[in-house]
């Protein structure tokens, strides 16, 4: 699978990613051996988050963006989308390819839909190990769309080169009710829909956006440009593809660009070790874990006591 995944075949590419995202255990140990064997092959593509409020039309303006970045850039693109899961059944639409069916068509672009599956800030838990798989089968841009809910905007920073928010043309008063983190962590702000009846909307929120950035951003090495973009006339992609690119040659001017991957690497090394850790406590003290998660709960230990308990009954 690792040969065939390196010449850039889509069925390998496919069952590396099925097999990253099984929940089975001799699945996973298969899926993390591939995943070290291709490590260095991977690190050569621009990783690029969008995220953005229901409604604003990320799967419309990815198809269009994208678009442009095969035909006019001469990229190979993939697109990781993830759809939220629900909370009740666990399932999940995975429609991404029929909203994106003319770019789904591309034989340079490859789609992959993954269920959030609760995972928090509607991200899929695989994500960066897809994203890997994806570099190694020779992708230029990888392109992460998320739910855009809850934490998604530092989950996806967390992982990505530039973080591209998308927003609604109609801001007006509601630009105060807007996340001061989103700001923060957003390198660039497209208002889209910059169309017919929408324009003059467009333009306004535009400007708006453009007096809170100056006010966050006003000592950062990076100054996170305001663009206006139709995804119905397809205009506007030509400047953001170039704020992408002096964003890059900035950065790497600089070393942020290698230092903010180190970076990630850390934090997903963490996280993962907390995560894991979770899990083993969880099935090896299965009782405790449950008694004293009850307890806590009914209120006759604090969480803090519960949690020295625990840790003294492992041990530690």
């Amino acid at each position: 699978m690792k040969d065939l995944l390196l010449q850039g075949d889509r069925r390998a590419l496919a069952k590396a990613i099925t097999l990253v995202e099984s929940q089975k255990l001799e699945h996973q140990e298969q899926a993390q051996k591939l995943i070290s064997d291709i490590l260095p092959h991977t690190g050569n593509s621009f990783r690029l988050g969008i995220s953005g409020p229901p409604g604003v039309g990320k799967s419309t303006f990815i198809e269009g963006f994208g678009s442009y970045l095969i035909q006019k850039q001469n990229k190979n693109l993939a697109v990781l989308a993830v759809d939220p899961s629900s909370p009740l059944s666990g399932g999940s639409i995975l429609a991404d390819k029929t909203r994106m069916e003319s770019l789904s068509q591309s034989p340079r672009a490859f789609i992959r839909p993954s269920p959030s599956a609760g995972s928090l800030g509607g991200v899929a838990n695989k994500t960066r190990e897809v994203m890997l798989l994806c570099e190694a089968a020779g992708f230029d841009f990888i392109l992460i769309e998320t739910v855009g809910v809850g934490q998604s905007e530092i989950e996806v920073s967390d992982m990505v080169d530039f973080f591209l928010t998308l927003m609604l043309p109609n801001a007006g008063d509601e630009i105060q009710g807007i996340k001061k983190g989103l700001l923060e962590v957003a390198h660039a702000i497209v208002v889209n829909k910059w169309d017919g009846d929408l324009k003059h909307k467009a333009e306004l929120a535009a400007n708006q956006y453009k007096s809170a950035l100056s006010i966050l951003h006003n000592e950062n090495k990076w100054s996170p440009p305001v663009h206006l973009c139709s995804s119905l006339e397809n205009i506007g992609y030509e400047e953001i593809f170039a704020s992408l690119k002096k964003f890059e040659t900035q950065a790497k001017q600089n070393q942020d660009w290698h230092t903010k991957r180190l970076s990630q690497n850390k934090k997903w090394f963490e996280k993962l070790v907390r995560k894991t850790f979770q899990s083993l406590i969880e099935e090896k003290y299965k009782d405790s874990w449950l008694e004293l998660s009850k307890e806590v709960e009914e209120q006759k230990i604090s969480p803090y006591e519960a949690t020295r308990e625990l840790f003294q009954k492992i041990g530690l």
